[in-house]
């Protein structure tokens, strides 16, 4: 009989800050169940408590700062964190807090999700947010992850004229400090998605995915969390990027749908393979 090691090996362990989500599509429900498919033991501190479904958000009640910082803390004074997470943080306070705590660990993995709407269009983060998030978070940054829409908000300029080019936004982001940024095309007219990696030096890769049908909620939470996840297994951010990407992609390729509302994506879509007859193949991204 196999007897358990005493001391068995700790999995990589990520702290993620981020609003919860009764229906568990998106906000820390999704971060928990993505980060736990991967291998990860996912930690949390609660930024947020939403009334939501996945039909849209009803409302957004942030946790007081001090809250936040206290479930942070006496988390990070007992266990070891590989990476940080970040989502939506709901108040001006709690970037500021945030920004704080994880600049105390400079030299762990941060990524940043700056989800300014939900998939509805629902605000969720205001001017004075995304202005203390631009001055306080990203210079912290290790990789943000932002959809066009958001990339474009959070680099847009009082001197544009019209609207910035992505690669533009990009550079504006690296300029405030971040050292990646991954441009997601969900939300673009094209019949791909293409997301985009750029670095210090322009762009990094291409990859282009089948656009699925449907709408997905919580899809952009799973791409970070997955990004998170890879870095604090020690990949590098290519590659992180690249299989947090095809890890996402099944997941909305196998996404179910639990209500009225969006797609919610199957994080333990592997789980059920052998059931619905899959050969387990993943879809590669075709980088470049």
């Amino acid at each position: 009989m196999n007897q358990t090691p005493a001391n068995p090996p700790r999995p990589p362990q990520v702290l993620a800050f981020a609003a919860s989500d009764p229906s568990s599509g998106a906000g820390v429900q999704a971060d928990l169940l993505t980060l736990a498919s991967l291998g990860c033991h996912p930690l949390t501190a609660i930024t947020a408590i939403t009334v939501q479904d996945t039909v849209g958000v009803q409302s957004v009640h942030p946790v007081a700062a001090e809250l936040l910082e206290q479930q942070a803390r006496t988390i990070l004074e007992d266990m070891p964190v590989a990476a940080f997470k970040i989502g939506v943080l709901g108040s001006v306070e709690n970037v500021l807090t945030v920004a704080e705590i994880v600049s105390d660990y400079p030299e762990t993995p941060l990524v940043f999700d700056p989800v300014l709407a939900s998939g509805r269009g629902d605000e969720l983060s205001g001017e004075e947010i995304i202005s203390a998030i631009c001055e306080m978070l990203l210079p912290q940054t290790t990789i943000i992850t932002p959809n066009a829409p958001e990339a474009r908000r959070l680099a847009e300029s009082d001197e544009d004229e019209n609207e910035p080019a992505l690669d533009v936004c990009a550079q504006r982001l690296i300029d405030m400090g971040v050292q990646y940024v991954l441009i997601t095309g969900t939300h673009e007219n094209t019949p791909e998605v293409i997301n985009t990696l750029y670095g210090p030096d322009g762009i990094i890769r291409h990859d282009r995915w089948e656009r699925l049908p449907g709408s997905y909620h919580g899809s952009g939470c799973t791409l970070a969390s997955a990004i998170a996840g890879c870095l604090a297994g020690g990949a590098s951010v290519e590659d992180a990027v690249r299989d947090a990407q095809d890890y996402t992609w099944q997941t909305l390729k196998n996404g179910f749908r639990g209500g009225m509302g969006q797609l919610i994506p199957d994080r333990f879509f592997w789980a059920r393979e052998d059931e619905n007859g899959d050969d387990g193949e993943s879809k590669k991204p075709d980088g470049n």
